[in-house]
């Protein structure tokens, strides 16, 4: 079952690693904030249309429900803030930066909710990955053509975090709720679902201008079906056996993923010293994942 979980996750981290460069193919009318609800809404409505049953069962569960409503404060906020980070910072350092991030805020979830310390593999392992999201993100920077300004790219950085928090929010909140016994699926879909309809307001008010060509409506379509409701999917299935902090780290294959993309049909280019930060999240990944961790640490 864990070897499982370990191949969703990775699937899920390779289809969010295309939302970047997918969401370059945007115009300049079309913001971030649109295309990032539109995504999340589309895509939640999905998850929970497909576990309706499901989802009405778990909001009826006083102990699951309590962490479903937590956790859709964070699926509302994610999108927001990532697609908003890449757009300043560039797509390459919005992903190591939101997904980089994540992993040290789900084991400071876990630390503090349950007082669970994280093993010395698990920190040796995060703290490579980190330096590596370091080295990614400050040499990135410098190396990409035509990047932003300083301020903007720092705004972007700050939004990056703002979206690493809430992405290791929403996967701590899942993975109490599924410890409640309850089905992925209806974890998954009940807690986008809810996220989904707060999005919607921000939806109407922005998401106009995604319907202004066939290009931006086929992009949204994919984000929404791919990234989304597909990845997702795979999320719920891999938090059934894994922990929310391992869970992060094992989606850091995300940034390296979004990078590459982002170098090869992008544009963006990163000097020796970023491919030696992508390098360091790879290595940081596999061996946490080879080193089969027990069920009880992050």
């Amino acid at each position: 079952m864990r070897k499982t979980g370990v191949v969703a996750l990775v699937l899920a981290s390779v289809l969010w690693g295309t939302t970047g460069t997918a969401a370059t193919g945007m115009p300049a009318s079309v913001s971030p904030v649109a295309v990032g609800a539109a995504t999340m809404t589309i895509g939640g409505l999905l998850l929970a249309a497909t576990s309706f049953r499901g989802v009405l069962s778990v909001l009826r569960e006083p102990g699951s429900r309590g962490w479903i409503l937590a956790g859709a404060v964070g699926v509302f906020s994610y999108p927001l803030a990532f697609y908003s980070s890449m757009n300043l910072a560039g797509v390459a350092i919005g992903n190591v930066v939101s997904l980089g991030s994540g992993p040290v805020f789900a084991a400071l979830l876990e630390w503090v909710v349950e007082r669970r310390q994280p093993t010395r593999l698990w920190l040796g392992c995060a703290a490579a990955a980190i330096v590596g999201v370091a080295l990614l993100a400050f040499t990135g920077r410098a190396g990409v053509e035509g990047s932003p300004g300083h301020g903007s790219v720092t705004v972007g950085v700050l939004l990056g975090l703002l979206a690493g928090l809430s992405y290791a929010f929403y996967t701590y909140a899942s993975s109490r709720a599924m410890h409640g016994r309850a089905n992925s699926r209806a974890v998954v879909g009940s807690m986008f679902g809810v996220g989904a309809v707060a999005l919607l307001p921000v939806l109407l008010a922005t998401g106009g201008p995604l319907l202004q060509s066939p290009t931006t409506i086929g992009i949204t379509a994919y984000l929404a079906l791919g990234p989304m409701f597909v990845a997702y999917l795979l999320f719920g299935i891999g938090l059934r056996t894994i922990r929310s902090s391992m869970a992060t780290t094992i989606t850091l294959i995300e940034p390296v993923v979004a990078t590459v993309l982002a170098v090869l049909v992008v544009g963006e280019r990163l000097s020796a010293t970023g491919w030696a930060g992508l390098a360091v999240i790879l290595g940081a990944v596999c061996v946490l994942v080879a080193a089969r961790l027990p069920g009880k640490i992050g």
